[in-house]
């Protein structure tokens, strides 16, 4: 028998749009983002002044964090997307995937918009296990253990389940 607290579940999928310092290409991204996932898209801003010469404050992209049902049904759709096909490089350490997607046309059940023309986005997912909000806990360090953490080999065979290739 396995023991269900090994499952392993999406806590969240995050969708970014960088736009850089446009402001018509903000709005645009928006409208896009609300349209692709139908939730309420937050304009990311620069924490400090940076290298690039950008400022304090400024709007720089938009993103929006999916959780639960709506996180599952935007995977589902970006892995259709891709084909079923995620590459090795797309997975980091600690078995979250990341996803680029060139035109959100390619996303199933979305149509073009010749108001917001043709945009990629970036899909982070991020994977957990029951039991991960103790380690949100703000008391000291992380109290999960080695056993608990996710690995890439996990979310490797975790995808495969899902009838999804690792390349």
């Amino acid at each position: 028998m396995e023991n269900p607290m090994r499952n392993i579940r999406i806590e969240k999928v995050t969708v970014n749009i960088g736009c850089g310092d446009d402001k018509l290409k903000i709005e645009k991204a928006q409208k896009l983002v609300e349209m692709v996932t139908k939730g309420k898209p937050v304009v990311t801003r620069s924490r400090k002044r940076s290298t690039f010469g950008v400022a304090k404050g400024k709007p720089l992209g938009v993103k929006v964090t999916l959780r639960k049902k709506n996180a599952e049904e935007m995977f589902d759709s970006v892995v259709k997307s891709v084909d079923n096909v995620v590459k090795n490089s797309q997975i980091d350490k600690e078995g979250n995937i990341n996803f680029g997607v060139k035109e959100y046309i390619d996303l199933p059940n979305v149509r073009y918009s010749p108001e917001i023309g043709m945009m990629g986005m970036d899909v982070a997912v991020t994977l957990e296990r029951p039991g991960f909000r103790v380690k949100k806990r703000k008391v000291g360090k992380s109290i999960i253990g080695k056993l608990h953490k996710i690995y890439k080999e996990d979310t490797v065979n975790w995808l495969q389940q899902r009838g999804v290739k690792v390349e």
